[in-house]
């Protein structure tokens, strides 16, 4: 598989959304930085990431990630953790493990029980 030319990262595709400021944006991207990896093989273009918190600080707080990726179904991912580090913590991994799970419905080369099923040979085919 080649590379993608322009592949999408955290510190390109992230927006602040509500609840959140561009003072935030740093630490988040650290935060995310593991994302880098999986968010490689999409282009940067077609990759949108946006976060956003409602009530932050409050007892019922709710942080939200969205992920838009061209060709798929967007992924929300969501945390009511009291603490605002580990909602963001457990959204950014909840978003990893989708985006595995997706790559794998998606590329089934990847899927070992559909490696193994015999392929016809160039010559079997009859019409």
């Amino acid at each position: 598989m080649s590379a993608v030319a322009n592949p999408a990262t955290v510190e390109e595709c992230l927006r602040m959304g509500a609840g959140f400021s561009q003072g935030d944006r740093n630490w988040i991207t650290e935060q995310f930085g593991t994302l880098d990896a999986r968010l490689a093989s999409f282009h940067a273009d077609a990759t949108e990431l946006e976060i956003s918190v409602k009530d932050r600080e409050a007892r019922g707080q709710k942080v939200t990630l969205e992920c838009w990726i061209g060709g798929r179904e967007k992924i929300v991912t969501t945390s009511s953790e009291e603490d605002l580090h580990a909602a963001v913590m457990d959204v950014r991994d909840d978003l990893r493990r989708r985006l595995n799970d997706s790559k794998t419905k998606q590329e089934p080369r990847h899927n070992r029980h559909l490696r193994d099923v015999a392929q016809p040979e160039p010559g079997d085919l009859t019409v």
